[in-house]
């Protein structure tokens, strides 16, 4: 493995994830054993090829400060690699590597995700849940999930089939340009992800396709509820995926009217928008990224009189919690999607999207109901407020 780029790549993420560890100095024979398992379930479980344990970086800082670890060393006059390969099962071939970042030495354990069965140490299976060690009988919902996963039961963006197999990519390739990136056209298929094991173009190429037949409707009525006339619909889509959301964006801005405020002016009045721009930008990209795409339905976003709001299908991920989703603690439902995002300056690994819907607009901007999230940005009116201070 290229330990001077995945190790930078991983000390990028403001919080440590479910599938990777930092440590400086620290060994325990056994409790590394038991993270080997959890990590190597952590990846299957957030559909990682592997897991990584890294020596020589701070936890809480994420800088990188070197090691004296020595992953050579014997335990109980064993090669305590032989220790390790001897009490994990099924066998997974995990891997030490050792080089220098910055002058300080570094050690990383790359270690496969589970196939098939989930990975155990002493025949006790363990799971990654935040930042901690778990036994992952303690946890049936994820142990069921992981079980799911392991037996391709769980459908994703990435194993999925397009519905479409005749795509072509041409503005993938125009919008990587304008990024200042060039794709090859030989490997961008397999870079990104764009087949599933068959070899058959999978949901995400579809997405990412000139064409991916799936429109995205911004609704706008003239009342407070759908009840109320349906002023227009604006339809984008059947596009590619990044130049709806580009398209979604720009609608935004439309929709965000400039109001003047007259009430206390001195020398120069005030112009108030009609709700906070970077929030909306936040809920719209949130909710193209982490919708559920393999249910067929598509986010909607509905203007009322009052409010907008912003639907995406799905739930938060068994792997988030209520705790971590409001702190910005991001768990991808679309992992590879989220790859490409945070590559091209879509979106970033600081997971500061939801904090700042919440800044805000508080935590009730939030609405989670059986198989959908809900935004919702409300409207700040000058004319209603003038009428509220009579």
């Amino acid at each position: 493995m290229d330990v001077k780029k995945i190790v930078p790549e991983l000390c990028e993420y403001n919080d440590e994830q479910e599938w990777f560890e930092f440590k400086v100095n620290w060994f325990e024979p056994v409790a590394l054993g038991e993270y080997i398992s959890a990590l190597s379930n952590a990846a299957a479980f957030h559909r990682r090829k592997y897991a990584f344990f890294v020596w020589g970086v701070n936890n809480d800082t994420h800088e990188i400060e070197g090691t004296d670890f020595n992953q050579y060393c014997e335990y109980k006059k064993e090669p305590y690699q032989n220790y390790l390969a001897r009490n994990l099962s099924p066998s997974i071939n995990f891997s030490y590597d050792e080089d220098m970042i910055n002058g300080h030495r570094v050690v990383l354990l790359s270690i496969p995700a589970a196939t098939e069965l989930p990975t155990a140490f002493n025949d006790s299976r363990y799971i990654r849940i935040g930042s901690s060690k778990c036994n992952l009988k303690d946890y049936p919902k994820r142990e069921d999930e992981l079980f799911k996963i392991l037996s391709n039961r769980v459908e994703t963006i990435e194993t999925m089939p397009a519905k479409y197999q005749d795509l072509t990519f041409s503005k993938l390739f125009g919008y990587y340009g304008s990024k200042g990136i060039v794709l090859n056209e030989k490997t961008f298929v397999k870079n990104l992800g764009l087949k599933n094991e068959k070899g058959e173009f999978n949901m995400m190429a579809q997405l990412l396709s000139d064409d991916s037949h799936i429109p995205l409707r911004v609704s706008i009525f003239e009342g407070k509820t759908k009840g109320s006339n349906l002023f227009s619909v604006r339809e984008f889509g059947n596009n590619c995926l990044l130049y709806t959301l580009d398209e979604l964006l720009r609608y935004g801005d439309i929709l965000n009217l400039i109001q003047t405020d007259e009430r206390d002016r001195v020398v120069e009045r005030k112009d108030v928008p009609l709700f906070d721009n970077k929030a909306f930008r936040e809920a719209v990209i949130n909710a193209v990224l982490h919708n559920h795409w393999v249910s067929g339905n598509e986010p909607m976003i509905s203007a009322f009189s009052d409010r907008i709001e912003i639907l995406s299908r799905g739930t938060i991920p068994l792997a988030q919690t209520m705790e971590g989703f409001y702190l910005g603690e991001s768990v991808p439902v679309n992992e590879k999607l989220s790859e490409i995002f945070l590559q091209l300056h879509i979106s970033e690994k600081s997971g500061h999207g939801v904090p700042k819907i919440t800044e805000v607009y508080g935590k009730d901007a939030f609405t989670f109901r059986e198989n959908s999230i809900v935004v919702t940005i409300p409207f700040t009116r000058i004319r209603d407020q003038e009428v509220g201070n009579k």
